[in-house]
């Protein structure tokens, strides 16, 4: 049997397909089906031991249905003949008695994808080993990640949560277009929380994680050590008084202060005038420099798609070149509404290149500190929010601060302020140290007179 046969049986294809024809049957003027199929095995542990074993499975058929300049879209799990018969025709009377909408369409069929046949043309499924894990398997490599060391000179671990888990999730779409897509993959990972103690009773908690669509590429006995590390580092926190500083954000939480301009970036919250990016397309609003590419189809790393949830062809592109912004996210429904060419609906994979102000040298976190001198190190976000409509922003942070390069102690309970489009402005470095195991690839970023109030 072919891999892809076991991933997506012949039974499968002729669901779906059935359903495709019974939706146009039942009087949609067009349709698209979606079959998700995705399970998931957990091991969790608790100081070492086994705590719970859980294993779920969600199975879907989701129609999204055109009729009369009106849509919707529904899904259910039965899938039998009768009932899903049953399903679809009151699904399409539903969608008749809706608002009309002319604006919804399917993709034009150009813009379908069709090289996603067998569904691991990115190389991450690694449905052998998937296959063959047993419980015993999942168990072993819950306990051995977990904390070997249990007290120390000053400290004493007080609780350590573990938690291992393997998935497959599998999409397959139809659509009256002519679209025919599938996309497969596994997902190996293990995190893991440790709470310390030091010798006077101040209680502090370091997380980690680790994740490969192989697992011959898992490596979670990292992740322990590196969740100790982050919780010991934390003893001893100092105030800092409040003003300018130097801001470098460690690449595990870089992506918030990336994510504000993707979503700002979406056609519907132009459209809804709820973006501070509204009428930034073909203005360098960056430095010089800085690059945001969206890099979906790079083989082996988890998170990369051949299409989007309409069955777009995903490709590598730039989302923002040398400061200047080269697109909006704009599907095919706001395509229709604000009268523009539609692009990608989503950033899937986005990465920031490296960057570096002249006078810095190396892209890892300690060179980024090193060439920043002095600042403050943030690790951790711990509240606040933004507007999207204007870009100002507010958070509450945990770090370190830092001198000459090198940490000198703990902080916490501080407030970044400030505005992301002037933040960026401001931008020192982002390194090449995103980890692969991330959606988002964005590296350690270091902003020069960032507004820290203690």
């Amino acid at each position: 049997m072919e891999e892809n046969d076991m991933i997506l049986t012949d039974k499968d294809r002729r669901l779906t397909a059935e359903c495709l024809k019974t939706v146009l049957k039942a009087g949609a003027d067009k349709a698209r089906i979606c079959l998700s199929d995705s399970r998931m095995e957990l091991v969790g542990t608790l100081d070492g031991e086994l705590d719970r074993i859980t294993s779920c499975r969600d199975r879907l058929l989701t129609i999204y249905i055109y009729a009369d300049g009106r849509y919707g879209s529904f899904s259910t799990n039965k899938t039998d003949q009768e009932s899903l018969r049953d399903f679809v025709y009151k699904s399409v009377d539903t969608v008749r008695m809706m608002e009309e909408d002319r604006f919804h369409d399917l993709p034009s069929p150009e813009r379908l994808v069709r090289d996603a046949i067998t569904g691991d043309e990115l190389g991450i499924l690694d449905l052998q080993a998937y296959l063959a894990m047993t419980p015993q398997d999942r168990i072993r490599i819950a306990l051995d990640a977990a904390a070997k060391e249990r007290s120390g000179k000053g400290w004493k671990m007080i609780s350590e949560e573990g938690e291992y888990d393997d998935s497959l999730a599998v999409t397959y779409l139809l659509d009256s277009n002519g679209l025919e897509a599938l996309h497969a993959e596994t997902v190996f990972e293990y995190g893991t929380e440790i709470t310390l103690e030091d010798s006077r009773g101040r209680k502090y908690s370091g997380g980690w994680w680790d994740a490969a669509p192989s697992l011959a590429g898992f490596h979670p006995e990292i992740v322990a050590p590196a969740a100790f590390e982050e919780a010991r580092m934390q003893f001893n926190p100092h105030a800092c008084r409040s003003g300018k500083y130097t801001m470098v954000v460690d690449s595990e939480v870089a992506s918030k202060m990336v994510s504000p301009i993707l979503g700002a970036l979406n056609a519907f919250a132009i459209q809804q005038k709820n973006s501070f990016l509204t009428d930034s397309c073909g203005k360098r609003l960056f430095p010089e420099g800085l690059t945001i590419m969206d890099i979906p189809r790079t083989p082996g790393q988890i998170g990369g798609k051949y299409f989007d949830s309409e069955g777009v062809a995903t490709h590598n592109h730039a989302i923002i070149e040398n400061g200047v912004v080269k697109e909006y996210f704009v599907n095919t429904y706001m395509a229709g509404k604000l009268g523009i060419a539609p692009t990608s609906e989503e950033a899937i994979r986005p990465k920031v290149l490296p960057y570096l102000a002249p006078s810095f040298k190396g892209c890892d976190r300690a060179s980024i500190m090193a060439s920043c001198g002095d600042g403050i190190l943030v690790t951790d976000f711990e509240g606040g929010n933004s507007n999207p409509a204007t870009g100002d922003f507010s958070y509450a942070i945990r770090g370190y601060r830092f001198r000459e390069g090198k940490i000198v102690h703990p902080v916490n309970e501080m407030l970044i302020t400030g505005n992301f489009l002037s933040l960026w402005g401001r931008l020192l470095a982002a390194g090449d140290d995103a980890r692969i195991c991330r959606e988002k690839l964005i590296p350690t970023l270091a902003f020069a007179e960032v507004d820290f109030s203690g």
